[in-house]
Order: C-alpha cells, then structure tokens, then sequence
C-alpha cells in the first residue's frame, strides 16, 4: 500500500470514527433508576409462581436489553431495592429527589424508573405532582420476574426507554409503560393479582401506546402535574400520616377512632358505591372531624367518582370527595396537600384541581 492509499484509509477512519461519536451524541441521554420489584426478581426455576423481589440490580437489567443502545445512550443507578409492597415516604422522598436532582443536568433528557407492581400506581401519582420538569418520566414494571419464562421485563424496560427517549413525551407528566400500554398517572390502577395484563386506566383511557418504540398519543393530562405542580418536596423530612379504612357491610367503627388515636392527619375511607359507609362510621368520622383530621370520602369500586353531597352530606360533615382518585392515589394526594392546609374547604379545592 503506497503513501496515498494509507493516507485515505486513515481519513475514512477519522471520518467513521467522528461519525460513530457524533451519531452517540445525537442520541438521548436516558437515565434509568431502580427501584427493585418483580422487574428485578429472580426464581429457582423459570416456571414457579414464587419468585423473590428485588434480586437483579440496575446494570444486569441494562445489560438484558442490549437494543437500548439502538435508542439512546443509557445509564443505571439503583436509587432502591425492594419489593413495592415495602415502599415507604421516605423513600419516595428520596426518589424524588433523585429524579429532580437528575432532570436538572443538562445532559440528562429522560428518566426511566423501574419498580414493583404493587404500588407503582402510588409512586407514579407521589412523582407526578413533585417533580419539576416536563421531561419525561416513564416508570415501568413486570408481572414476571427476570428468571421467568417468557418474562415480561426486558420488552417493558426497551418500550420504557423509547417513551423516554421521545420528544412528544414531553409536558404528558409521569407516564407509566407496561405491557405496550402508555398510562397517566393519575388514574391508572392494577386491577390482576397475575395478568400481564393487570393495569387499566378505568375514567379517562390510555395516554398511548408503544409497540416495540414506536408511540402513538392518545391524548394529554387535564390536571395540574410536574412543572405546573405547586407541591414541594423541597425542605420535608417527611409526610404527615393519612391511613385508608377499608369500609364494608357492618365495618368496625372503632376502626376509624383507633387510627385518629394513633396518630392520622387525615383518613381516607374506601367507602361503598358512591362513598357511602354504615352510620355508625360516619358517626366516627364525625368524631374524627371534631379532631381536625382531614377525612376524604373515596370508594372500593373500580371506576366511577365519587361526588359531593349525593348521599352523603359532606358540607355539614366537612369531608372531602375523592372524585375521580381512586383510595391509595387519595391517599397520595392528601399526604402532600396536608403540608398545606388542613381546611376541608381547601382540600376540596386541591382533589378537584390535582
């Protein structure tokens, strides 16, 4: 090879060269967060039910689903790593957190979070209302855990990562990605104890879907959310206590006072139908009222909203109707409206806004 032949094959490296790094460059910068759950669960064997949470870390997540790097330049940390039945305010403070903290690097232009099934309608509802950016954050989640069988995690975690790694993603609040389906977070509840196919967005419908990264909108939030959102995180240490009383036929009153003597700032009922509960609950809400505990009427059903003033008479008991929120997101959403006011006039105002 003369002089002039080497001299070209060095140029066409460079050129490839700065090609392959530009090409890197141009891509989306996703961080992904774990958090631990069945995503990251791991079996005896690739077919028994009983599996352990929690079991896989970030990288070895990562490493799964080698077609991320087809989307964008990804990076794990592991914020967490538990099974969503144990997650807790302080670990939502701390995710939170994270998820702000990150967001505000230039360099970042989505965060992935992955977590249990459990209560990811919870964390998702927690993060759409503190988080203060309308970059994308898409959580996701698995049904099967990482050893099984046809497991569901690695598909969920790329379309996850293709949510993220969208434009038109952006301002749509925190998103939830499983099982090709693109839920809001408000509104959006597990509804199977097994089915892939567990998660419904029972009032409003889907935000979209994904099919192998390629995304479709169906529409946009129409509550406050992320950046629009007047909530904090900033300076608390923790959130005050709000407990859910299950209500059934001939429930317990004592339920209702053993929680206000405990300790709860506000309580939400799971009520019958339309919110409704027995009168010897409502008389113990009553009490509770008397105490200054925020009380908010919610309903063990599905889907549907529960109204004001319909069967019960909430301006002359000073509750609060849930609306559209569904007992765990109620929860949510009065934990942080708490650090605010404990007005029933006020909370009111705050479930029909958020």
């Amino acid at each position: 090879m003369n002089a002039f032949s080497k001299s070209l094959v060095l140029a066409c490296m460079l050129v490839n060269a700065a090609v392959t790094v530009a090409g890197e460059h141009m891509k989306p910068n996703i961080v992904i967060l774990a958090t631990g759950g069945t995503i990251a669960g791991a079996a005896a064997t690739e077919t028994q039910a009983g599996y352990t949470s929690a079991e896989v870390g970030v990288e070895t997540l990562i490493k799964a689903v080698p077609q991320l790097s087809e989307l964008a330049n990804v990076s794990g940390e592991q914020v967490a790593n538990i099974g969503s039945q144990d997650m807790n305010d302080a670990v939502w403070l701390q995710l939170a957190r994270r998820v702000n903290d990150r967001l505000a690097e230039d360099e970042v232009d989505g965060i992935v979070i992955t977590h249990g099934t459990d209560t990811i309608e919870e964390t998702a509802y927690f993060l759409n209302l503190v988080v203060n950016s309308d970059k994308p954050v898409v959580m996701t989640a698995a049904m099967r855990p990482a050893t099984a069988l046809s497991a569901d995690g690695p598909l969920n975690i790329y379309n996850a990562v293709a949510v993220a790694a969208d434009p038109n993603a952006r301002g749509r609040g925190v998103l939830v990605v499983i099982n090709d389906d693109i839920h809001g977070a408000r509104g959006m509840t597990k509804t199977s104890t097994t089915d892939v196919q567990t998660f419904v967005s029972a009032e409003r419908g889907l935000m979209g879907a994904t099919l192998y990264g390629q995304n479709r909108y169906y529409r946009r939030p129409y509550r406050l959310h992320t950046l629009d959102s007047e909530f904090s995180i900033t300076g608390l240490a923790s959130l005050p206590r709000v407990d859910i009383i299950y209500i059934s036929a001939g429930v317990s009153p004592d339920l209702i006072d053993a929680a206000v003597a405990n300790g709860a700032k506000g309580i939400v009922t799971a009520g019958v139908g339309n919110g409704n509960m027995t009168a010897a609950a409502l008389a113990a809400l009553e009490r509770a009222r008397k105490k200054n505990v925020v009380v908010v009427r919610s309903t063990r059903v599905t889907s549907g909203t529960v109204g004001r003033n319909i069967e019960i008479d909430d301006d002359a008991l000073g509750t609060v109707a849930s609306g559209e929120l569904n007992p765990a997101q109620s929860r949510v959403l009065l934990k942080l409206v708490l650090t605010k006011t404990d007005l029933p006039a006020d909370v009111q105002a705050y479930f029909d806004t958020y």
